[in-house]
């Protein structure tokens, strides 16, 4: 069971980790910040309940037990998180929000209080790392802590179950999906940790033995519950920023060419990406290396091989849009060739023809301009010289 709920932890932990990768901005949108904060309370509830943990905290602190209401605290408090990340994920005034996040702190901390009050109160000094919600289903104080844990823990579920459902119908995309995961979520917590465990412990109060519910049944049912509720608040936070790195390291992939065909230039600088620049930071550095040398190549563009280059293209079957790109191309290999013989001055009157690579916005004109480089038989006749024109 150990393995199953450190799993789960590790996975969460995870989810954190990306969300707060910029903490500062992280921690200025109470939204993201709430989101990390239910994500963390959750990851340290599973890492609490395992047994190993549990035995543990047991022997550091002299107490037997002394992890149950540890955990029992931490997963309150995760359902008041959870409870305050809805709420600011349904938004509202901010006088609004703060007196539901008030409330909804008052609430859980009032049961947190209770829980703790009435551990003290029990007595509770046979070691139980598995089983002790029916071990001590009906013992004093013991099942007052055990019930008040699941009626918070439950009553946090119901709430979250009633409001995804009523959110649901009044949005679309990427929050529909994570509100309708999160639903899921709840149904299989509901299911697999209230349900199970409730019927365990009443089990108990009549005299059967339903132990297999709470000790077997819930907790890989509850694990599989929390990472689909926590991919339902992470993925509409995540997946837009996941899908914009991955375009932006097919950009990459796509601008080799034509960095390749620029890079000689001298006064073209080097990107200087560290090892930890997300793909899109690496981009924009790519982007503006190939921009600066674009500039330095300028002057050596020949607008003989521009139009004999277009030319070729449209004979070839190319339609007029894929001729231009081709003959922009063809033109900029033929620039590069030449700049990099250190005796071949520029034109005394060097063209002013502006690449359409330099006025589109993102790096999509760049791309286009960097497939035809590696593409392009009449690219291929420019950078070798063969070209219908080249400089005189």
């Amino acid at each position: 069971m150990s393995l199953v709920v450190y799993a789960a932890s590790a996975t969460l932990v995870i989810s954190a980790i990306l969300l707060f990768s910029r903490p500062r901005a992280a921690l200025r949108n109470p939204l993201t910040a709430s989101t990390c904060a239910a994500v963390v309370l959750s990851a340290i509830c599973f890492f609490l309940s395992a047994p190993a943990t549990l035995r543990t905290v047991n022997e550091a602190t002299g107490v037997p037990n002394f992890g149950a209401p540890l955990t029992y605290s931490m997963i309150s408090a995760y359902s008041c998180s959870l409870i305050i990340l809805l709420i600011q994920w349904r938004g509202g005034s901010p006088d609004y929000r703060r007196r539901m996040v008030l409330r909804a702190l008052a609430t859980y901390g009032s049961v947190i209080i209770a829980i703790v009050a009435l551990f003290s109160l029990a007595q509770a000094d046979t070691e139980r790392l598995r089983d002790l919600d029916t071990y001590y289903a009906n013992a004093p104080f013991m099942r007052e802590m055990i019930v008040l844990y699941l009626l918070g823990h439950g009553a946090c579920i119901v709430v979250m179950c009633v409001l995804c459902l009523r959110w649901a119908r009044e949005v679309t995309g990427l929050l529909r999906t994570g509100l309708w995961l999160i639903l899921a979520g709840c149904v299989l917590d509901a299911a697999g940790f209230e349900a199970t465990k409730a019927v365990a412990v009443a089990a108990r109060w009549t005299g059967h033995n339903l132990d297999f519910l709470s000790t077997t049944v819930a907790p890989p049912v509850v694990s599989v519950g929390a990472l689909v509720t926590a991919a339902g608040f992470v993925l509409p936070r995540l997946l837009p920023s996941a899908v914009t790195h991955w375009r932006s390291l097919s950009d990459l992939r796509n601008l080799t060419p034509l960095w390749h065909e620029v890079q000689s230039v001298n006064t073209a600088p080097k990107p200087t990406a560290s090892w930890w620049h997300l793909p899109q930071a690496r981009l924009h550095l790519l982007e503006a290396s190939i921009h600066d040398a674009l500039l330095a190549l300028a002057p050596h563009f020949n607008e003989r091989v521009r139009q004999d280059s277009l030319q070729s293209a449209l004979v070839g079957g190319a339609s007029p849009r894929q001729a231009k790109v081709i003959a922009e191309a063809a033109m900029l290999a033929d620039a590069a060739r030449h700049a990099t013989v250190t005796d071949d001055q520029p034109d005394q009157t060097p063209s002013t023809y502006r690449l359409h690579a330099t006025t589109a916005p993102g790096a999509s004109g760049l791309v286009e301009l960097a497939q035809a480089l590696g593409q392009s038989p009449v690219v291929s006749a420019a950078r070798e010289g063969t070209a219908g024109a080249t400089h005189d």
